[in-house]
This record gives C-alpha cells, structure tokens and sequence, in this order.
C-alpha cells in the first residue's frame, strides 16, 4: 500500500494517567514511539498533552497498513513494557478510535517575522 492520501489508517488514541505518573507515561512511550518510526508501514506520529490538564493525552498515530498495526504492530517487543505497566498508571481505560485520512495539509517551515520581511 502507498502512503498517498486517503490510503492506510489512523488512530486516535486517548490516554488519562494517574496524577503524579506523567513523566513515566513519558519515559515509557519515548522508546517505543522511537521504534515504531522504523516500522516499514509506520507513517507519522504525533503526540499531545492537554493545555488544561497534564495528565491527559492524545496520540495521533499514521499507519499504511491496519491489518499489519493491529496483527504486527501491536504484539512488537519494544512495546511489552509499556503495555504491561499501563494499567497501573492510567485512570480509565485508554480509548483508541480508527480514522481514515482524508486530507492533509502540513507545512514544514513556520513563517517567522524576519522571513516574513523579505518578501
């Protein structure tokens, strides 16, 4: 499968932790979102955490191929940690819903003032 738009999927994944326990939310996704960037189907990541509340946050995850994320993917080595630790350190659940891209729309380099001047 291609990475063009509309193809592959993505996931939205919800994730509230226990107060006190972002940092090793933080220490046990960075390896595995470091190896997931290696993965052959693997398209993009990105992670947020609520302005308002930071022991929430947000993965948005690209993937080419679902069927591979969900029977791959999912069952990878460098992930066991992070799972197996999860359910101590979340309040509720984790919340995964799949998308399919549309659209995209990015831009690699922000405006700045001085750039802005020499035009």
């Amino acid at each position: 499968m291609n990475r063009d738009e509309g193809s592959g999927s993505v996931v939205v994944v919800s994730l509230h932790v226990k107060p006190g326990h972002a940092g090793e939310f933080l220490r046990l996704l960075a390896p595995v979102l470091d190896a997931m960037r290696h993965e052959a189907t693997f398209v993009n990541a990105a992670l947020h955490q609520d302005p308002e509340d930071p022991t929430r946050f947000m993965l948005y995850e690209t993937w080419a191929d679902r069927d591979d994320l969900v029977n791959v993917q999912m069952k990878r080595a460098y992930r066991s940690a992070y799972e197996a630790r999860l359910p101590e350190i979340l309040r509720e659940p984790r919340r995964a819903e799949v998308w399919k891209p549309l659209r995209g729309d990015f831009t690699f380099f922000a405006a700045t003032p001085a750039a802005d001047d020499r035009c």
